[in-house]
């Protein structure tokens, strides 16, 4: 199969004959990467650039489309012995709402309906992790991550690390063997990692090495200094910080004893090495390549056990300068040096044969060869110009023995491919003559993982090929279990050498969680014997767990929790609840969970539900929740307050087109729909960074400068955020004046933000044009709502200089010429051919001058006295008007002149009186953006859905 370059097109071509010939398939999508069936060799899945995934059952000649928003990477397919169908595939997919989710279904039934959500949460993105007989997942909540396993498809179960480890990162190196081994970034470590080793069932882990050294990839992606070593079982070698130092250490025992690597007793030329561990030791490079075609730093393989070729150097510390090539023979006891410069060494010949090439920029022609495990080299040209090596391809176990070396002539060739046939170069195949056996120590200690093994291999200088079963182990027999086949349980750190004392933060008294009256429970004796060890007898009686009936205990650490973690929820939509329990018997325990609306629900002999306790919430608000427990032992009480939101739709910022210098300014937001709950409002002024923050729709400003000021409000509830912005000109002073509009331009308005903005723009520059007048000194706002109306400022002017100069009767001088024009009917303007509107003054809502001058507060101050006296003598009036006979004769007069008034006005008898039901709803006023105003004697209230008018009505 070859990929078409995808900026040129997208398809497959695809070979049947060893590539002969091809046939092109077209693609509807273009691929990112493949990902094979490790069994099936025609199954094949597809992810694309838009994160979609694709299968294809017959080599990628057809696709069909099984999951969208796939996180990169996070596709798997089945495992075989675990998973019931082969086809299966587990995916990590993105909803809408930004969350992951695990979920699996089967390659031609991945409808909604077949999917199936083996973990009922949602998990953190890019954390779903499928390997062997484990599945990983992530889960974050308050900032605090926890990590979730399933053991051979099992339920999920949390995993347990130290109590205090609180991991910033995890990452698993290797599930072999029934064990997990983990990096953790704690919360104190920035470039290491603690490496910690768990039970079989990858739930309960201790720690096995501390400060790993890490790295970063080409990529970004972590480097986490550890290699296991091919082919022998428990050998890892590991980098680890020592005050400041980076040092290598070994361990034979999956990481419960850890020692240096012991130097060389000679260097190549074979002078001696004076190095005196723990002060001087071997240190390796145990980086593993990125790039597939290089043989890295450091190799080893199944097919050759014991045979272990890295880079390093020798010195109190790993080096970058000074470095050589370095080979152990027997699994890392002793090592010797092969080259002095750093070299790529690959196996050949099912590892029989080391074939090296100079690690180095420049071009070369040649390699070497050898088949005594590096005590000697054969030199071999394998190209007749120099070639600048770009990668290898060496399949150990291929039987055609070629390896295919493959770089460029110069920087500016194609690439180059050299097919190298060692197969001349070996003379027959071996022979049972041709082979010894080697014993596998630990310092002298035979046992190794609770077996002693003797392994197999091909004499050194027998120059013959070897097959499939040449190398492995001959012999292995089980040891007495001894202390070193043991390593801490779970909640125990060890003390000494042997001793595995229990941790400050744990009781070993406190039986599982899952531990039942009248079940029986294994107790530990603070030791576990090391997975994959097969001693037997010695120690192992009294190192195993004991088992106990499990004790009575009444309910304690009692938690409800979301599935998400969050804590909001939608109204109308399923809210699920978790209940956990730290301790008490699950099965005689009784459950209330009130839910806070007036709703609860009761479980007796209450037992975890995988899926959660679902309820819905019908109206918006902030419920508690709460969780009772209780049996015959005790009770115990959790609470979690949620907030039920109803999404956001639209926001509507309420603000003065003109303010005044130093005078506070109401602002509102009107949101919709308005039964929202608890919401969060974002205030930003001018060019203000930090917003005011507040759970008032409404807040108060004082703007201290003049010029337009930019306001920004945002509404949060819950996942949903949405923003409206609006613009206010800061004044010292300005007078004001609504204005109407001929009837016609109603029929033409489309109530929208962007046509009253061009109407009033259209409106200025005929005032202008009429009167001269400063463009900078007139604003016109046109309201929201029917009928059309509008508010004409006049603005003191912009230029300083020109204000010092002038004074505030200048802009009644101006206020004056622009209501003559508006008078005269002379503001006109064409709306569309043939509809010409007229601009009017509103007569009855004239606005007074708006001054913040002392002179203009007397002569408020004057005019509200006047008022005051009127209004008195008025009440004087009313009060002795019995004693007064000629006001009540006034009176009447005015009376029957009112009612002769009324009479002529009233169109019919039938016209409609003002009740209740004529008005909106006050709910659903709040919801709509309104305008009422006094327009000719009709009070009128305009939304942008209906208008009622109120007749008769000379004021509000």
């Amino acid at each position: 199969m070859l990929l078409s370059d995808p900026e040129m097109e997208s398809s497959i071509l695809i070979s049947s004959d060893e590539g002969a010939t091809y046939q092109k398939y077209r693609l509807t999508f273009y691929i990112q990467s493949l990902l094979f069936h490790p069994r099936q060799e025609d199954w094949v899945l597809a992810y694309s650039l838009d994160q979609k995934l694709y299968s294809s059952m017959d080599f990628g000649r057809r696709w069909q489309l099984m999951h969208e928003r796939i996180t990169p990477n996070r596709f798997y397919w089945s495992v075989a012995g675990l998973d019931k169908e082969a086809d299966l595939v587990h995916m990590e997919v993105r909803t809408a709402d930004g969350y992951a989710h695990y979920l699996t279904c089967r390659i031609q039934e991945c409808a909604e309906t077949t999917r199936s959500g083996p973990f009922a949460r949602s998990i953190d993105i890019s954390s779903l992790v499928v390997q062997d007989e484990y599945i990983f997942i992530q889960v974050t909540t308050g900032g605090r991550a926890s990590y979730y396993v399933s053991y051979r498809r099992e339920a999920f179960a949390q995993i347990k690390l130290p109590k205090y480890s609180l991991p910033k990162d995890m990452h698993i190196i290797s599930t072999d063997e029934n064990q997990v081994f983990a990096a953790v970034q704690e919360w104190n470590q920035n470039d290491t990692y603690n490496l910690y080793i768990s039970d079989t069932r990858g739930i309960y882990f201790t720690l096995a090495m501390e400060n790993i050294k890490s790295s970063r990839g080409l990529m970004g992606n972590v480097i986490i200094e550890l290699y296991e070593v091919a082919g022998i079982k428990g050998i890892f070698l590991a980098n680890k910080k020592v005050d400041d130092q980076v040092k290598t250490y070994i361990t034979y025992n999956k990481g419960r004893d850890w020692r240096l690597l012991q130097a060389p007793d000679v260097d190549l030329r074979g002078s001696p090495v004076h190095c005196l561990l723990p002060f001087c030791s071997l240190h390796l490079h145990l980086q593993i390549p990125e790039n597939p075609y290089s043989s890295g730093r450091i190799s080893s393989k199944a097919t050759a056990p014991g045979l272990v070729v890295a880079t390093g150097n020798i010195g109190p510390e790993l080096s970058y300068t000074d470095i050589g090539v370095f080979i152990t023979s027997d699994g890392g006891n002793t090592w010797r040096q092969i080259f002095d410069e750093e070299y790529n060494v690959w196996f050949l010949d099912w590892g029989g044969a080391l074939v090296a090439m100079k690690h180095t920029p420049l071009p070369v022609r040649h390699l070497w060869v050898s088949f005594d495990e590096g005590h000697s080299w054969d030199k071999y040209g394998f190209t007749s110009v120099p070639l600048f090596v770009d990668g290898a391809l060496v399949e150990a176990g291929v039987e055609t023995q070629i390896m295919t070396v493959f770089g460029h002539f110069s920087l500016r060739s194609e690439w180059q491919l050299v097919k190298v046939d060692y197969k001349s170069i070996f003379s027959r195949r071996c022979t049972k003559e041709d082979y010894q056996t080697w014993h596998l120590l630990n310092q002298g200690e035979p046992c190794v993982m609770g077996e002693r093994k003797i392994f197999k291999k091909r004499k050194p200088g027998a120059q013959c090929a070897l097959g499939r079963d040449s190398s492995g182990t001959v012999v292995s027999e089980p040891c007495v279990c001894a202390d070193w086949d043991f390593e801490c349980d779970y909640g125990y750190e060890r003390h000494g050498e042997s001793q595995c004392v229990p941790a400050f933060w744990y009781n070993p008294a406190s039986p599982s969680k899952d531990c039942s009256l009248g079940q029986s429970y294994l107790n530990s004796t603070g030791y576990r014997r090391i997975v994959s060890n097969n001693c037997t007898d010695g120690l192992r009686e009294k190192y195993t767990a004991k088992a106990q009936m499990c004790p009575g205990k009444a309910p304690r650490g009692l938690h409800v929790v979301t599935t998400d973690g969050r804590l909001v929820a939608e109204q109308g939509h399923n809210a699920t609840f978790i209940i956990l329990m730290e301790e008490g018997d699950l099965q005689r325990t009784n459950i209330q969970l009130d839910f806070g609306d007036g709703i609860a629900v009761s479980y007796a002999n209450f037992s975890p539900i995988e899926d959660g306790i679902k309820h819905v919430y019908k109206s918006a608000g902030i419920f508690q929740v709460t969780a009772y427990a209780e049996n015959n032992l005790g009770s115990d009480t959790a609470v979690l307050f949620l907030h039920v939101v109803c999404p956001v739709e639209h926001v509507h910022l309420r603000v003065p087109f003109v303010a005044i210098r130093n005078k506070e300014v109401n602002i509102s937001a009107v949101v919709w729909p308005s039964q929202l709950g608890t919401l969060t409002y974002f205030w930003w002024f001018g060019n203000s960074t930090k917003p005011l923050i507040t759970l008032d729709s409404s807040i108060s400003f004082t703007f201290l400068a003049e010029g337009t000021n930019t306001i920004t409000v945002q509404v949060a509830a819950g996942n949903a955020l949405i923003q409206d912005t609006k613009d206010i000109a800061v004044h010292e002073y300005f007078q004001s004046q609504l204005l109407s509009f001929s009837p016609n331009l109603d029929y033409h308005n489309p109530d929208i933000p962007e046509w009253r903005q061009d109407i009033g723009n259209v409106i200025k520059r005929a005032l202008v044009k009429v009167t001269s007048v400063p463009e900078d000194q007139i604003l016109v706002a046109v309201f929201p709502g029917l009928p059309t109306s509008a508010e004409l400022f006049i603005l003191p002017p912009k230029n300083l200089t020109e204000r010092r100069k002038g004074n505030e009767g200048d802009l009644e001088q101006i206020v004056e010429m622009l209501f003559n024009a508006l008078n005269q009917n002379l503001v006109q303007f064409e709306l569309k051919p043939g509809v010409q509107i007229i601009v009017y003054v509103t007569q009855l809502t004239l606005a007074p001058l708006v001054d913040s001058s002392t002179g203009r507060s007397s002569s408020a101050m004057l005019m509200l006295l006047s008022v005051v006296f009127v209004g008195l003598a008025v009440f004087l009036i009313y009060k002795f008007k019995r004693k007064i006979p000629w006001i009540n004769i006034y009176a009447q007069v005015q009376h029957d002149k009112e009612q002769e008034m009324i009479g002529s006005v009233s169109q019919s008898e039938n016209t409609p009186k003002i009740t209740l039901s004529d008005f909106t709803e006050p709910e659903e006023l709040l919801d709509k953006e309104l305008d009422t105003r006094v327009i000719g004697g009709i009070a009128t209230i305009a939304n942008s859905e209906s208008t009622k008018e109120i007749p008769n009505c000379t004021s509000v």
